[in-house]
């Protein structure tokens, strides 16, 4: 019954096949156009921004010796010797001989037990050669073997025989082989479209490292930073990833609508929660260093850069789900089409809002076990600003999460339904498709 109709469609127009090639049939060239009007400016006010607040590097300064504001450099045991811990003096027992403390329970076991020496080389800088010993008391969480590489602090202003410590141990060889295993199982699996997910990967790092990170140091916004590095990062991944297609601007407009509520909704409920993102050690020495910095507006940042990646599974899901739903049925319309692609959404809510939480919860987890320990109630617990950081953190992305999912799905079912493509319209026949539809082949019977 479709036969006849179709040949004669068919014959004039061979071209029409050649844009079938792909996982979803594209839409017509004037929608085409209408995404491009939208995303262009969007594109070109990123690479402005990106010009304008382009750092050149961060700001140098003078070194505090705190935390991670230390001179270090490659150290390597060369030496482990068992001594008393008595005769290194490893722990002093308090005058009074009270145990009761933590403090003093320590002291003593430190004092009873048997320690190591070792001797460490350093193996950088302009001292490498020069040895120091460092004493490890039986109960210390990190152990040194001999051979082991190690990473040494160094303090210029101290007596010479403190000048260096051990500060962390050598992990670049696992850190590498881990990462190239990770490497392979991306390539192996995901063949060129993961090659092209590790240079996006890549890419977004060096927006990162190269310029959030040194703009926010330079005293500027770091809202502004954040919205404009999130972008870029968004329009590289995505367009690397999934190709330049109007698939993928429709996600790429999902992104950003979703971006941009989570940056409403994450500035609304710092600013009502009194939220002044300085809640550690290393947040007061990064405000202790960089007074001029926006300390609430960098907790804002954190917030739109880590839903960024969860956000744009989610939109590319999305997109993807109605796409090929179209693809099954030419005839669904922008009803149906929602209607099937938000039933997809719901179980893809369900699963990324939990994982966007349980990936919170685990991060925060030591603070967690210790107000277990203090034994304090949920109210005190979620009024800390530690942990309403968390919660506000966990609440705003998962509401963008959520908001995406409508959203994308609306955005991508208006763009297959408003233009049919001219390889799904070879497909019916006038007598299957009912009632008449705008699109392609309505054009082209026109001329």
């Amino acid at each position: 019954m479709t036969s006849p109709p179709t040949s004669p469609q068919q014959s004039p127009e061979p071209h029409g096949h050649s844009h079938s090639h792909g996982p979803a049939a594209p839409v017509s060239r004037h929608l085409r156009k209408v995404i491009a009007a939208v995303l262009i400016p969007f594109a070109a006010a990123v690479v402005v921004g990106l010009l304008v607040l382009w750092p050149g590097g961060a700001p140098g300064h003078e070194r505090s010796g705190v935390g991670f504001d230390r001179q270090t450099e490659q150290g390597r045991v060369v030496r482990v010797d068992k001594v008393d811990c008595k005769d290194v003096n490893a722990a002093q027992v308090p005058p009074t001989g009270d145990t009761s403390t933590p403090q003093g329970r320590e002291a003593v076991n430190a004092q009873q037990g048997s320690c190591e020496k070792a001797t460490i080389e350093v193996t950088s800088g302009k001292d490498k050669g020069r040895t120091f010993v460092e004493i490890i008391q039986p109960d210390a969480p990190r152990q040194l073997d001999e051979g082991q590489g190690v990473v040494v602090a160094y303090a210029p202003d101290a007596p010479r025989d403190l000048q260096y410590s051990v500060t962390d141990v050598d992990r670049g060889f696992p850190m590498a082989l881990l990462a190239g295993i990770f490497a392979l199982a991306v390539v192996l699996v995901g063949r060129m479209r993961g090659v092209m997910a590790l240079i996006a990967l890549a890419a977004s790092f060096a927006v990162l490292t190269l310029f959030i990170l040194p703009a926010i140091l330079q005293g500027s916004n770091p809202l502004i930073v954040a919205v404009i590095g999130a972008s870029a990062i968004m329009l590289i991944a995505l367009y690397l990833c999934h190709g330049l297609s109007a698939r993928t601007s429709v996600a790429v407009l999902g992104t950003l609508i979703s971006l941009l509520l989570t940056g409403l909704l994450g500035s609304l409920f710092i600013g009502w929660a009194s939220l002044t993102g300085n809640t550690d050690d290393n947040t007061g020495l990064i405000h202790g260093l960089y007074p001029n910095i926006d300390m609430s507006g960098l907790l804002l940042a954190g917030i739109i850069i880590g839903s960024l990646g969860v956000l744009d599974d989610v939109t590319v899901t999305q997109t993807s789900a109605v796409w090929e739903l179209r693809q099954a049925d030419p005839n669904m319309g922008l009803r149906a089409l929602y209607r099937a692609g938000i039933r997809i959404g719901r179980d893809h809510i369900a699963s990324v809002v939990n994982t966007l939480v349980l990936a919170y919860a685990g991060a925060a987890l030591p603070l967690l076990l210790l107000f277990s320990i203090a034994q304090s109630s949920v109210g005190t617990v979620t009024n800390s600003e530690l942990v309403a950081e968390e919660i506000v953190r966990t609440l705003v992305g998962s509401i963008g999460l959520v908001a995406a999912v409508p959203v994308t799905t609306a955005l991508a079912a208006l763009v297959v339904s408003a233009d049919r493509p001219r390889s799904a319209a070879t497909d019916e026949s006038p007598a299957r498709s009912g009632s008449p539809v705008r699109g392609g082949r309505g054009r082209r019977r026109k001329k």
